[in-house]
């Protein structure tokens, strides 16, 4: 993937991110709904309006995309359908980026704190600033890796250190991990199939593996009759968090790269600490506003130094040509991150993605 300053590519992994963060503001309206089965009804809403985008983007794209006759191409005509290898990894990114951080953000806020998982998370835009380059077999930016390791001090910052059990810090490694899986394993899936049918169908797949563990750990009420905040807020995690910032960031992220992309991520407990105070639950404190300047510094850095393709700064979407719309649709709107939890917000940090 070529590394580019797309001002769009930009904007879109800012505003993503930044929509993560405000997750703290829905945390208390579903901190009492089962978690697992709240998140499965949550994805499977997602996938449902993702897919249906994807097919009318489809449609619009077969009648008037280059060569297309009028009345020649039937819907569907020009849908990508996955390969084996592609299923095997939307599979992963599902397990891993979806199913699996949630996962290990619920069980290891039962072990240490949310300070401790947000901090650990936070070394995101380093681990991505050195192993996304070496999966596409160029060196890492020495002032991109600079720059992220100043975000991710911001935001270990801004989240506060926390501390806990080993338990706890093996499952915010484990989220972690999660996280590097979310960017990285769907960077070979952006191009063929775009970042409407990636989104889309990762979140089918993580339905099933959220409702398994949801029965495991809650047994037949692993769903239940949603109040109507609960409703407002899971509607919030379906189509602004899931549907927007995970079409918005996989975008980004053909645009910019993951190495790149990655430094936005600092801006989830800055969001957070917004949202927090926007709202009237509280006032920032020195260490969250000293890491939000370092996190905005190491942005800035990031994206102002190093060798780019300026010749790239608009180019198309990652999608391929006949998936253009997914690409408008993106540029349009907003996974599941934020990393400035309370003691109640469990399913705050579990819904990010």
């Amino acid at each position: 993937m070529e590394q580019t300053t797309s001002p769009r590519g930009v904007v879109q992994a800012a505003v993503a991110m930044t929509l993560v963060g405000t997750l703290t503001a829905v945390s208390a309206a579903i901190a009492r709904y089962p978690v697992y089965g709240g998140q499965a009804v949550r994805y499977a809403v997602a996938a449902l309006i993702l897919l249906a985008v994807a097919r009318l983007c489809e449609r619009r794209s077969a009648t008037h995309g280059p060569g297309a006759r009028p009345g020649a191409a039937g819907p569907g005509r020009t849908r990508s359908r996955p390969t084996l290898r592609e299923w095997a990894l939307i599979i992963a990114l599902a397990a891993t980026g979806l199913a699996g951080f949630n996962i290990c953000i619920v069980e290891g806020t039962r072990h240490t704190t949310p300070a401790m998982i947000g901090t650990v998370v936070g070394a995101v835009p380093v681990l991505l600033a050195v192993v996304a380059p070496l999966a596409e077999r160029r060196r890492p930016a020495p002032r991109l890796v600079a720059a992220a390791v100043v975000v991710a001090l911001g935001a270990a910052a801004a989240n506060g250190l926390g501390g806990g059990s080993l338990t706890g810090l093996l499952l915010a490694v484990g989220a972690l991990a999660g996280e590097m899986g979310f960017s990285l394993l769907a960077v070979p899936l952006l191009p063929r199939l775009g970042p409407v049918r990636v989104s889309a169908y990762s979140a089918a797949a993580a339905v099933p593996m959220l409702l398994a563990v949801g029965l495991l750990v809650d047994g037949t009420a692993v769903v239940r009759t949603p109040t109507p905040g609960e409703v407002a807020g899971f509607a919030y995690l379906a189509i602004v968090v899931t549907v927007g910032a995970f079409v918005l960031w996989y975008d980004a992220l053909g645009r910019i790269g993951a190495d790149r992309a990655g430094l936005f991520a600092g801006l989830i407990p800055v969001s957070a600490a917004v949202t927090t105070m926007a709202l009237g639950l509280g006032t920032p404190s020195r260490a969250e506003l000293l890491g939000s300047l370092l996190v905005g510094c190491g942005v800035a850095a990031g994206l102002g130094g190093g060798a780019t393709s300026r010749r790239a700064s608009e180019r198309p979407g990652v999608g391929p040509r006949q998936e253009a719309g997914d690409q408008q649709v993106a540029g349009e709107a907003p996974a599941e991150r934020e990393a400035s939890e309370t003691a109640s917000a469990t399913t705050d940090r579990a819904a990010s993605r």
